[in-house]
């Protein structure tokens, strides 16, 4: 196997794949699309909204914002507290909590406060909702690891794709992330999931035959 990195922007990394096959190629972009944990709103506790927009729409769009991943978190299925609610050891706090004073004030994912500064909306400029004078919005927002295969909030690249170059035989991959991890970061713990996965067939597999 032979990597060549072609370039790295900002959330985007292009590299070259060769001496693979392509079923490995595939599985190393469904991977990163689906089974690397990133984290991700996943419950909101609202405690004030006057809005006009409701309360299940106003989670739904917080759970949609990017956040960065910090991965000392456990998964919620593999934490030791075995709650809904979680714990210090697999969720992260936000908080949000304004009132409008003109006569039209739009809420920016800026105004979500983390408890854990490595868990963050990735960009300030995201819009959540507009407010109109008066009108309030206090709640908080529990960030979790999940997988892109179980919600597309989880999903942690925006576009992963490549091409084969049958001459050559190599695979020229675009990976560019949401910004809850580096790109390369992706690769890489794609490739580590890809082993782990490896490891546990070949031991299902050999208890199998001792049988």
């Amino acid at each position: 196997m032979d990597i060549k990195v072609l370039s790295r922007e900002q959330d985007t990394l292009r590299f070259v794949l060769s001496d693979v096959s392509p079923a490995f190629a595939n599985a190393i972009r469904r991977i990163i699309l689906a089974e690397v944990p990133i984290m991700a709103i996943d419950d909101v506790m609202i405690l004030e909204n006057n809005s006009v927009m409701y309360d299940e729409i106003l989670a739904h769009r917080l759970g949609l914002i990017p956040v960065t991943t910090d991965q000392t978190y456990n998964l919620p299925e593999e934490c030791t507290c075995k709650t809904e609610l979680g714990c210090e050891k697999c969720r992260a706090s936000l908080s949000l909590e304004i009132e409008a004073s003109d006569p039209v004030e739009v809420v920016y994912s800026s105004h979500l406060k983390p408890e854990n500064p490595e868990v963050k909306p990735v960009s300030d400029k995201i819009p959540i909702i507009k407010l109109a004078q008066g009108q309030r919005i206090k709640l908080e927002a529990y960030a979790r690891l999940g997988r892109g295969r179980d919600h597309a909030k989880w999903q942690p690249a925006s576009a992963c794709t490549y091409s084969y170059d049958q001459k050559a035989k190599t695979f020229n991959f675009l990976v560019e992330s949401t910004g809850t991890m580096p790109p390369e970061k992706l690769v890489l713990e794609a490739a580590r999931l890809i082993t782990a996965k490896t490891l546990g067939f070949e031991e299902g597999l050999g208890a199998v035959a001792e049988k």
